[in-house]
C-alpha cells in the first residue's frame, strides 16, 4: 500500500529530490545540531536579559531582538543546508 506522499508524487511527475549520501545526510544533521544550539543559546540569553529588564518597554526589545536573531539563525541553517543538497546535484 502508498502512502499518500507516494500517491502524489506519482501524479506530479515523481520526486525531484536528487538522492543523498550518507555523508550528506550527516552533514545535514550536523549542521541542524549546529543550528538549535545557536537558537538554544540565544533564547537562553535573551530569557537571562528579560529577567533584568526594567520596563515592559524593555522586555518588548529584547523579545524584538530575539524574533530577529531566531530569522537569522533559520535563514543561516537552511543557506547551510542548501550547500550541502546542492553539492548533490
Amino acid at each position: 500500500m502508498k502512502s499518500a506522499y507516494e500517491l502524489a508524487m506519482e501524479r506530479f511527475g515523481g520526486d525531484t529530490a536528487p538522492a543523498l549520501s550518507d555523508a550528506q545526510k550527516a552533514e545535514l544533521a550536523e549542521i541542524d545540531r549546529k543550528y538549535k544550539a545557536k537558537e538554544a543559546e540565544a533564547r537562553l540569553a535573551a530569557d537571562a536579559r528579560l529577567k533584568t529588564a526594567d520596563t515592559l518597554e524593555m522586555q518588548g526589545q529584547i523579545r524584538q531582538e530575539l524574533t530577529i536573531e531566531l530569522a537569522s539563525i533559520a535563514q543561516r541553517s537552511e543557506r547551510d543546508k542548501n550547500r550541502v543538497r546542492e553539492a548533490s546535484q
